[in-house]
């Protein structure tokens, strides 16, 4: 897997972001989806990346800088027909690299409460992430879980 910086400008990252914010319409109410859209994730706070294998696009992730020491795990994704495989495992681990080396004290997340979340907060767990209170701008939302880890 080849983990490359992006632009967003890309009909396959177009398509895979569609889906991601499909899919979120699908699993939580309005009110609860806090998944960026195209512009949201061009903001110069951001930083975002694109998973290839083989020529395709397998995956997506993006980093926020909350502040100086706090960076926020936003957009993991994986394409539906590579999940299993390790993706979204090696995103996240680029991305913890990287607030590493930028000096974060602290890395944190929003993601979903619901069942099919569960995946998702297992592989968070699995790499040190802990629940927390919502840092940010996030309000407490029966439907979205918080996690941080120190770095």
């Amino acid at each position: 897997m080849e983990i490359k910086l992006d632009d967003l400008n890309g009909l396959e990252i177009k398509a895979l972001i569609g889906e991601h914010l499909a899919n979120m319409a699908e699993t939580s109410p309005p009110e609860s989806i806090h998944a960026l859209d195209l512009d949201g994730l061009k903001k110069p706070d951001i930083t975002f990346w694109s998973v290839w294998e083989h020529g395709a696009l397998v995956g997506c992730g993006a980093l926020k800088e909350l502040d100086r020491g706090h960076g926020e795990v936003k957009s993991m994704r994986t394409a539906s027909s590579h999940r299993r495989k390790g993706v979204a495992r090696a995103m996240l681990a680029h991305i913890v690299e990287e607030a590493r080396r930028r000096g974060y004290r602290r890395l944190s997340l929003e993601t979903g409460s619901m069942d099919a979340f569960k995946p998702a907060r297992t592989m968070y767990e699995s790499f040190g992430f802990e629940y927390c209170s919502p840092f940010a701008d996030y309000k407490e939302d029966p439907n979205s879980v918080f996690m941080t880890k120190e770095l």
